[in-house]
């Protein structure tokens, strides 16, 4: 199945100027700084038990965490906030029926660490680069991001084919940005992590989402089982894996997994098709061509 097959016929606006030129955005305002404080004030408790990470992608002197629409309400705010969904379906739904969410992952870069080896998160899969992008990554600051303290360094206008071309990318610029902004950047921009060189840690908030048949990097069905899920709205279990991405992915027993958020699965089941329009044409097709050879074949005789 190619690239443009899976373009859905209802295909949203294309992704806006500025992160279709440069490779990311700034969304400034994008919430209340209230609401990001109160949810800091939620996550503090799992900063204070999270352990440094291991290795030097991660960072030895950063603290990393996931699960975030569990251990707090007032994430679902940051996952599901109207213009980042806006721009997300406009710049992945050219490759996808649907879109996932990929991850969501606080970040605390403590003082002495050291800048983030320069990547593309792209790279997590192994599928043609420079035609398809694969996913959007939304920074959200918890604390004020600044040269100094370590924030996100973008490579302007590395993502799409430029992510082929390996020469020097030039140098980085640091995405300054206040609590309630988002640093909205492509799956296929080059960026990473700034050092720490003040003597506060500086903490901020990663809500990627990438194509909808695709395996994301933090498995949401263990992350948000039925029983945690089916504390979502209907709109955010699907985000995290409880509905099908035509042609009949992700499926329990051959319906969608959102039954299991009601009672379970019903104790008799049939597979229902879940199928693209172009598909069910198709299908239906084929299954009237057969039934016309049947028929004529039972006239003969």
């Amino acid at each position: 199945m190619t690239a443009a097959q899976q373009a859905p016929i209802d295909a949203p606006p294309a992704m806006p100027s500025a992160l279709e030129r440069d490779g990311w955005m700034l969304l400034e305002h994008a919430l209340p700084p209230k609401h990001i404080e109160a949810l800091r004030a939620d996550l503090a408790p799992a900063f204070e038990r999270t352990l440094f990470s291991t290795g030097g992608f991660y960072g030895e002197r950063t603290k990393r965490f996931g699960r975030l629409l569990s251990r707090s309400g007032r994430a679902a705010a940051l996952v599901q906030q109207p213009d980042v969904m806006a721009i997300v379906e406009a710049t992945l739904r050219p490759w996808c029926d649907t879109v996932q969410l990929n991850l969501t992952q606080a970040v605390e870069i403590h003082p002495g660490a050291p800048a983030q080896l320069p990547h593309r998160d792209q790279d997590m899969w192994q599928g043609t680069k420079g035609e398809v992008e694969y996913l959007v990554n939304v920074m959200w600051p918890l604390t004020t991001f600044t040269h100094a303290n370590g924030a996100t360094l973008i490579y302007p206008g590395t993502h799409g084919l430029a992510a082929l071309d390996d020469r020097n990318p030039g140098e980085p610029i640091a995405i300054e940005a206040e609590p309630g902004s988002a640093i909205l950047f492509l799956g296929s921009t080059l960026h990473g992590g700034g050092g720490n060189r003040t003597a506060l840690p500086r903490q901020g908030i990663i809500v990627s989402y990438c194509l909808g048949w695709l395996k994301p990097y933090e498995n949401q069905w263990l992350a948000y089982p039925p029983d945690v899920a089916r504390r979502f709205s209907p709109e955010l279990a699907g985000l995290v894996g409880y509905r099908q991405h035509r042609p009949n992915l992700g499926n329990i027993e051959g319906l969608c997994p959102s039954v299991l958020l009601g009672d379970g699965l019903p104790e008799r089941t049939g597979a229902i098709d879940a199928l693209r329009p172009d598909q069910e044409f198709a299908v239906a097709e084929h299954v009237a061509r057969q039934a016309a050879e049947r028929a004529g074949a039972g006239g003969i005789r």
